[in-house]
């Protein structure tokens, strides 16, 4: 049922948090509402950003075996990540916070339920920011200045859902940026191997955003924000569907490129079966369904990263 109630909660825990995750648990009192804005209650978001630095990082060790895969900069797009989806969430709570008070899984998050003030959301989204450029300013110039284009991504798309019905595909563009970050770290620019790997990760999260966005459509109808899964409506799994086959065929496409072999192509296998997994047992009517297939791409971005390190391996 939708609730449209606009009353903050009383608990500090927001709606779609594990309620054990570890935030609730052991976080001190006065960073729990921080640590809430930047979702480390919520880390799927974290792990689908490093993801494909990951990817990137691992074809550029295929495409140049004699210089291996860079665990350092591994780790460093780790913190990144962490850091920037930080940022981007709480860049996107202030500008959505009126929103966020009107949608029943929203509304329990600290700006819209008084745990945090605009301005300490502002403070602590500059904090995130200066930490994250200093870890960008840790690799070469062409990374650092395709890292700092990004950020007109990241600023833009808190504003997508009210203007188009492809809010996902500017969250795509933003989301597969590691990518190129993580192979233009180990190469100083990019190449149509890494462009495609990036073309096909935007699909990936259209498809897989249009999976969460299903959850709140009767929300999102009511308030007027739009979303592919509204506009995909009754279509959503055959679209999404197409979508995920062109994100797995870019993908072979540029690994082939890149100089991945049948090592690459068979371990894939793993994250394509996931793939299907999905969009075969989605299912709107039922409560949750539509959370677990979005969390499952976790496990996509691992086979894939395993994939490719054992072809580089191989």
């Amino acid at each position: 049922m939708t609730n449209t109630d606009q009353t903050p909660p009383t608990s500090g825990t927001v709606a779609d948090a594990r309620a054990d995750n570890w935030v609730d648990r052991y976080a001190p009192a006065w960073l729990k509402p921080y640590a809430r804005l930047a979702r480390w209650d919520r880390p799927i978001g974290i792990y689908l950003l490093f993801w494909p630095c990951t990817w990137g990082l691992a074809l550029a060790a295929i495409a140049n075996p004699e210089r291996g895969f860079d665990w350092i900069a591994c780790i460093l797009m780790a913190i990144g990540a962490t850091l920037m989806r930080g940022a981007g969430c709480t860049f996107n709570d202030i500008v959505d916070r009126d929103i966020d008070m009107q949608v029943a899984r929203t509304r329990s998050r600290p700006i819209p339920a008084g745990q945090v003030t605009a301005r300490q959301a502002l403070a602590f989204l500059v904090a995130q920011a200066l930490l994250g450029a200093i870890i960008l300013f840790q690799f070469n110039r062409f990374t650092v200045i395709a890292g700092v284009a990004s950020l007109v991504l990241v600023a833009i798309y808190p504003f997508m859902k009210r203007v188009t019905w492809w809010p996902q595909a500017f969250l795509g563009l933003a989301f597969s940026y590691g990518a190129l970050v993580g192979w233009s770290s180990q190469t100083g620019g990019f190449s149509p191997a890494i462009l495609l790997v990036y073309f096909g990760t935007i699909l990936w999260v259209i498809a897989y955003d249009t999976i969460y966005a299903v959850q709140d459509i009767e929300d999102d109808a009511l308030i007027g924000v739009k979303s592919t899964a509204r506009l995909f409506g009754s279509k959503t799994r055959p679209i999404v569907t197409g979508f995920y086959a062109g994100a797995y065929a870019l993908w072979l496409a540029g690994a082939t490129m890149a100089g991945a072999g049948l090592m690459f192509f068979a371990l894939s296998l793993v994250a394509a079966g996931i793939l299907a997994w999905q969009v075969w047992t989605l299912d709107a009517d039922v409560p949750g369904n539509p959370g677990v297939r979005f969390y499952s791409n976790h496990y996509v971005g691992i086979a894939l990263v395993l994939a490719l390190l054992a072809e580089w391996v191989w």
